[in-house]
């Protein structure tokens, strides 16, 4: 009788790298594409997941054996987000990685970014940093590719070095521009990823890899430009031209989204090349040379269609769905406190630092009331969800004048304990759209604002209240 093949989900699967990994995947695994809207053009069946909720990934990794990671700088199809794309990517991977040991994974995949070692990393690169610690908080062993730019058709960073080439036969070069990486294919990306996944000799270990030549960004727009239209830009290097300059310059030529730039750009100035390729030789897959990507890229990328980073979030009403609200804030953990701790004393705090205005009213479910002075009613009622964790208290916004009974909040541990975070994901406001984000919206984040305040001075001064970690108290959000 044949073995059943191990099943392998990858989260991402609709991505630049995913189209093209799972189908070489579907050859040795039984694959499950990952997505968050339903799918049936992938090759591979897919499940409906939104990463940045924890129920959504439990159920995704259901019955998985192996995983592959290949989310970046999400840009979720809320209407309005709150929190920064580092903050965002950080629980998205949170929720993976307690999934993946849930479900008994074995070893999870990661793309990440190569990593500088004469500088601070940028932004961009300190979030894949600490992505890869976020997936192996919860003991699943994984396994690290860190690539610089991935070439292929349809790609956001080939586009955006396309139309660069394209639409500017004149270029001025900020200092950026001479900064060497080491790109690779789109296809040895995908070769490398299947030659480590369920490798014994691979798990837990970091590997960078990249193509066979160092080149600096301007060289590759001038190659770029060769292939494109027969002769290379013509450049001229400037000193003054700022971070931010830059990154409305590729905005405004490319067509890209100031969301997906902005990180991109703050990366560019440090050198990106790879340590070392021994896992390439080892399993020969060296790269091909970047002439060679670059003209394959570029006769095939017309077909690929637009990049979905390119299309942006926003999804709300104007995709047949109600407008959805994320928020995801960071915060220090006091010493001693867990989550738990850190949610009992929220519902603490907004009684203290908000009332008489705001008051939070405990229930006999555990739950709580959040209500405002002089209306009996709650503005938002929140019950338990889930079993009480140290590490994690979730509730559900079950109704109240402002809720319309969907939505969760949440305050969890991050990064092994190191951070916490406050979590509202799928909420649907009551009030009229406008309404509700010019108040509603920045009530909240004000209010987690100054409840960041008080959870720092509390780490500050180690003034942390009493702990009650194995008997979780109820927490109020406004949301």
């Amino acid at each position: 009788m044949t073995p059943a093949r191990p099943t392998v989900v990858v989260a991402g699967a609709n991505g630049f790298v995913g189209r093209a990994l799972t189908p070489r995947l579907a050859q040795r695994f039984r694959v499950i594409g990952l997505s968050r809207s339903e799918r049936a053009d992938l090759g591979v069946p897919s499940r409906r997941c939104d990463l940045l909720s924890h129920d959504d990934a439990a159920r995704a990794l259901e019955g998985a054996d192996l995983a592959v990671y290949l989310v970046h700088a999400m840009m979720p199809s809320d209407r309005l987000v709150q929190g920064d794309f580092d903050d965002i990517d950080l629980v998205a991977a949170d929720n993976f990685a307690r999934a993946a040991a849930r479900a008994g994974v074995r070893q999870i995949v990661y793309l990440g970014g190569l990593a500088p070692t004469d500088a601070t990393p940028s932004r961009h690169i300190r979030s894949r940093l600490e992505v890869e610690r976020a997936l192996g908080a919860y003991g699943v062993p994984v396994t690290v590719l860190r690539a610089g730019l991935v070439l292929g058709p349809g790609g956001s960073s080939s586009r955006i070095v396309f139309n660069l080439a394209r639409r500017l036969p004149v270029m001025v070069c900020p200092r950026w521009t001479a900064t060497p990486t080491q790109p690779i294919g789109l296809d040895d990306v995908v070769a490398l990823l299947d030659a480590v996944l369920d490798r014994a000799d691979a798990v837990g270990r970091v590997f960078d890899v990249g193509g066979p030549d160092v080149v600096t960004y301007r060289e590759i727009m001038e190659l770029a430009g060769e292939a494109l239209v027969g002769r290379p830009p013509r450049t001229f290097t400037v000193p003054v031209l700022t971070p931010e300059l830059s990154r409305l310059w590729v905005t405004l030529v490319t067509g890209a989204p100031k969301a997906l730039v902005a990180p991109l750009i703050g990366s560019l100035s440090h050198p990106m090349v790879a340590r070392d390729r021994r896992l390439q030789e080892r399993v020969g897959v060296p790269g091909r040379a970047l002439r060679d990507v670059l003209a394959e890229a570029i006769a095939a990328d017309a077909e690929a269609g637009t990049p979905r980073a390119f299309e942006g979030g926003g999804g709300g009403s104007r995709r047949g769905r109600p407008p959805r609200v994320r928020s995801v804030q960071r915060f220090v953990r006091p010493p001693g406190m867990r989550a738990a701790d850190v949610a009992a004393d929220y519902f603490r705090w907004v009684e203290r630092a908000l009332g008489p205005v705001v008051h939070a009213r405990p229930r006999d479910d555990g739950g709580a009331d959040l209500a405002v002075l002089g209306v009996t009613t709650p503005m938002l009622t929140l019950v338990p969800e889930g079993e009480p964790r140290p590490d994690r208290a979730a509730f559900a916004i079950t109704g109240g004048l402002l809720g319309t009974g969907k939505g969760t909040f949440e305050i969890r541990e991050v990064l092994g304990g190191e951070a916490l975070t406050a979590v509202i994901s799928d909420y649907e406001p009551r009030l009229p759209w406008w309404l509700y984000a010019s108040t509603q919206a920045p009530a909240h984040a004000a209010v987690m604002w100054l409840f960041g305040r008080h959870l720092s001075r509390l780490a500050a001064t180690s003034e942390a209240p009493p702990t009650r970690a194995a008997d979780p108290a109820p927490a109020a959000a406004t949301a």
